[in-house]
């Protein structure tokens, strides 16, 4: 049978790369909803070559040229907010949920509510709104498929009959560009330098992320909504080929990994085609080739903000909301060449120690303590300004 699939946020890394997938496999998928933040010219085309039911345009500002761009399709339009969530209601089997930021919270919580299987791929959702997401998962009976490529390794070999049999998850880390740096040689480390990874091809945000070892963090977070093990199961190991994209641990000893070219195409396959698979255009695996698979305990005191990260996740509340809010904020000041790139952790530090970790009791709520943490880290901008 076709799926029909919704995607949130189609002009993106990871919108184009499930695009691609669905051109190779005609006739298995169907696309009903298109959305993207400003990119209008590149919406109208691929709505048009989707033949997809609603294009919507993020900024509000372009709704005019997306109307002209699409006159006489037959294609609904629509922008803003509003327009977003209208895409998530859309009916459709599957809604990939890729827009980056908090922009992405009210409308995953959309599809959630209608009870679409969604394939995730934005981390606030469950950093900012875990438990409340979480919650409406199951009140909803919606199921959750993780895009992120690590939490769709721990997926793909996680035993969920059996989960009292898991002892511990170990998400796998690259290190970023600066595993093999000293603390002392961070002092200067530029945004081009910063967003350079060396196995990953990612935008500019996620990247310096990956740098700082945030992103890391972040997935920490994720990883204890997404499965039921307790916060002191889930552990990280350095692994700079990114063969082995995360592995789960059993009560009897075993482990078992999932292993896998560093690709997106990959999980966004596992994804799309679940509980089935289907074929992708990424290199396969040569181990005789990759020789040897290395690995190595974090650097708690050089990564800090993986630390500040799983301290924010046992200290619970809001802060884990408070984390990704600061951080977004100390890392725009970095790509903007405000800050120091040292000056990241600092900044998400001060900001967690200065914040209400009172709970979030609802959606509109998280953004409320997510706009506070974004003033309160604004506030100290000019304290670690170069």
């Amino acid at each position: 049978m076709t799926k029909t699939i919704s995607l949130l946020g189609a002009t993106g890394s990871v919108g184009q790369s499930t695009l691609e997938l669905i051109r190779k496999h005609p006739g298995k998928f169907e696309v009903r909803a298109l959305t993207a933040f400003s990119r209008v010219a590149e919406l109208a085309a691929l709505a048009l070559e989707f033949n997809a039911n609603l294009a919507v345009i993020g900024d509000e500002t372009k709704l005019t040229e997306l109307k002209e761009r699409l006159q006489g399709s037959g294609i609904e339009v629509a922008a803003g907010e509003q327009g977003l969530l209208e895409a998530a209601a859309y009916p459709s089997d599957m809604v990939l949920a890729a827009i980056v930021g908090a922009a992405g919270l009210r409308p995953t919580l959309t599809a959630v509510r209608r009870g679409a299987t969604i394939a995730l791929a934005n981390k606030e959702c469950l950093v900012c709104a875990g438990d409340l997401m979480m919650k409406e998962l199951e009140a909803h009976n919606s199921t959750l498929l993780p895009v992120d490529s690590e939490h769709n390794a721990i997926f793909q070999v996680f035993d969920a009959d059996h989960a009292q049999t898991v002892s511990r998850l170990i998400l796998t880390a690259s290190g970023g560009p600066f595993l093999n740096r000293e603390l002392t040689e961070l002092k200067n480390i530029t945004p081009a330098l910063a967003v350079a990874h060396p196995n990953w091809d990612m935008g500019a945000k996620i990247s310096v992320d990956s740098a700082t070892m945030m992103n890391k963090g972040l997935e920490v977070i994720e990883a204890y909504h997404l499965f039921p093990v307790d916060k002191e199961q889930i552990d990280v190991l350095v692994h700079p080929q990114s063969v082995i994209h995360s592995m789960v641990e059993y009560i009897d000893g075993s482990t078992l990994a999932q292993l896998g070219s560093p690709d997106m195409v990959v999980p966004i396959a596992s994804c799309l085609a679940w509980p089935d698979r289907i074929s992708t255009p990424a290199k396969k695996l040569n181990l005789a080739e990759i020789g040897q698979l290395t690995f190595q305990e974090p650097d708690y005191d050089k990564f800090r903000c993986l630390a500040l990260a799983k301290e924010a996740l046992y200290i619970g509340g809001a802060a884990t909301t408070v984390l990704n809010a600061a951080n977004e904020v100390a890392v725009d000041a970095f790509l903007k060449e405000n800050i120091p790139f040292l000056a990241v952790p600092e900044l998400v530090s001060r900001t967690l120690e200065k914040s209400d970790m009172k709970a979030p009791h609802s959606l509109t709520n998280v953004f409320e303590i997510d706009q506070e943490a974004r003033r309160l880290a604004s506030s100290f901008l000019d304290v670690y300004a170069k």
